[in-house]
């Protein structure tokens, strides 16, 4: 794929060259070659994408649901019908590998299937009333217009996870995707719009950066903000939000725990744990990124782990390796300064920590998977998000210790349990201070779920029927 500016602005079913002449390169992170650039949006545009959102709501919120389901069904067919190509678009200028891309269109069309299903179950409820021959009627009824802001790394899952709930629900949508990922999910909508049939302004969708992402959130005809990003644009969208009472559902970032419990299967646990933390180069809001160990079993963990980690096959992800690059050199240099920051306050590197030293490796953002050991609580790769494939482990002695330490931090979306004893399982699920725990097993929600961090992590939730109300 060849550099070249690109047509970012579907606006009442229709797509049109931004005005505006500031524009953002799309790189490819395996090669850092330019994909293509993608332009900021005018506010003028941006109006004009929020007004088309308004006047379709009206009609839109008060056809059949059905209908609305169906429509989300035919996206569904179109997505599994262009697998290969929207995840070889992911591959390019996301950067996982191709099986893992092929994972992520799949499981959104998967998303948008679960969603459509909900068309005949919007239900409301019949109470008595106070006075004769009187009930009262609960009617679920859409919000109006929803600003979804998608992050670079499920560019095409995240924004199914905005679109297709708001969609099926009697909502329009005006979408802004990452300026770092953009591309694939404008190929979407371009396949979307030549294949189904929704009415103009149903859905629209716009480029650019934090500019075009504050004047979206910030717009009077916003009724709803869904993003998913990181905690200080979470916060400012909050502030933002704030002024005209603006319901809100953020998703950011955490900081898993994961406790390796002393009865745990220890083979299972390092696959679990580093599939976790390396799955898409460890830029999963839900990766594993600290591990807790029992001193019974810290030993034999951390030895097959490191070996495990040290055999991670990295490259091109077109080649479906184990690991592909990370996003950018932003993103890179973040892992690098966690690293380099654990090592002087104490931590000692067991494998990686450095660039892969090949040739082919000389263009492109590639980060080995690191283990550090000797770390304590209170280091910065303990206590912040390293967006990257770095695993810091600790050891513990008993269970109140283990949940001491897990729950000490300002994140609370994720954590994992690894143990054989089911009381114990239970213990945890009660007392760790997340969203959601995963027990004997590696990341990854499901759709009937209910997606939702806490403390700093997010709120509002996704997936499952808590996203539909």
């Amino acid at each position: 794929m060849s550099s070249t500016s690109v047509s970012s602005l579907y606006i009442r079913g229709q797509w049109r060259e931004s005005a505006g002449d500031e524009s953002i390169p799309v790189l490819n992170p395996t090669t850092e070659e330019e994909l293509a650039d993608v332009p900021d949006a005018t506010d003028e545009e941006i109006d004009e994408a929020l007004a088309a959102a308004q006047e379709a709501q009206y009609d839109w919120a008060r056809r059949p649901a059905k209908e609305r389901g169906d429509l989300l069904r035919a996206v569904a067919d179109v997505m599994e019908e262009h697998v290969d190509e929207l995840a070889e678009s992911v591959v390019k200028e996301q950067g996982k590998p191709l099986t893992v891309a092929q994972g992520e269109i799949t499981a959104a069309a998967d998303l948008a299937r679960y969603n459509a299903e909900w068309d005949r179950r919007i239900e409301g409820d019949i109470v008595p009333g106070d006075s004769r021959r009187e009930s009262i009627h609960l009617l679920r009824r859409p919000h109006g217009v929803v600003a979804g802001i998608i992050p670079w790394n499920y560019p095409i899952a995240v924004f199914i996870r905005k679109f297709a709930p708001a969609l099926v629900t009697g909502n329009t949508l005006v979408a802004k995707p990452s300026e770092e990922t953009p591309l694939t999910t404008l190929q979407l909508v371009e396949l979307i719009d030549e294949n189904v049939d929704f009415p103009e302004g149903v859905f629209n969708l716009v480029t650019g950066g934090g500019e075009v992402g504050a004047r979206l959130v910030s717009a009077d005809e916003i009724d709803m903000i869904s993003m998913t990003g990181n905690v200080e644009t979470g916060k400012e969208i909050m502030r933002t939000a704030a002024d005209d009472l603006t319901r809100v559902s953020l998703e950011l970032g955490g900081k898993a725990p994961a406790i390796v419990w002393q009865d745990a299967d220890i083979d299972a646990a390092v696959e679990d744990v580093l599939t976790a933390r390396i799955t898409n180069a460890g830029q999963v809001c839900t990766c594993a990124e600290r591990v807790y160990v029992h001193s019974d079993v810290r030993e034999e963990f951390e030895e097959k782990y490191v070996d495990a980690a040290g055999n991670i096959e990295i490259g091109d992800p077109m080649d479906n390796p184990d690991m592909g690059p990370q996003i950018s050199a932003r993103e890179l240099e973040k892992t690098e300064r966690a690293v380099t920051q654990a090592r002087e306050e104490g931590g000692r590197i067991l494998t990686g920590g450095k660039h892969p030293s090949e040739e082919t490796f000389n263009q492109g953002y590639w980060y080995e998977p690191t283990v550090v050991t000797d770390v304590s609580q209170d280091m910065d790769i303990i206590q912040n998000e390293v967006f990257g494939p770095v695993t810091p482990i600790m050891e513990i002695n008993s269970f109140e210790e283990a949940i001491e330490y897990a729950n000490d931090s300002h994140y609370g979306l994720s954590a994992y349990f690894f143990t054989n004893d089911y009381r114990m399982a239970m213990r945890a699920a009660e007392d760790l201070a997340f969203g959601e725990t995963y027990i004997n097993r590696t990341l990854g929600e499901s759709w009937q779920g209910h997606h939702i961090g806490w403390n700093q992590s997010g709120m509002g939730g996704e997936d499952g029927i808590g996203t539909l109300q």
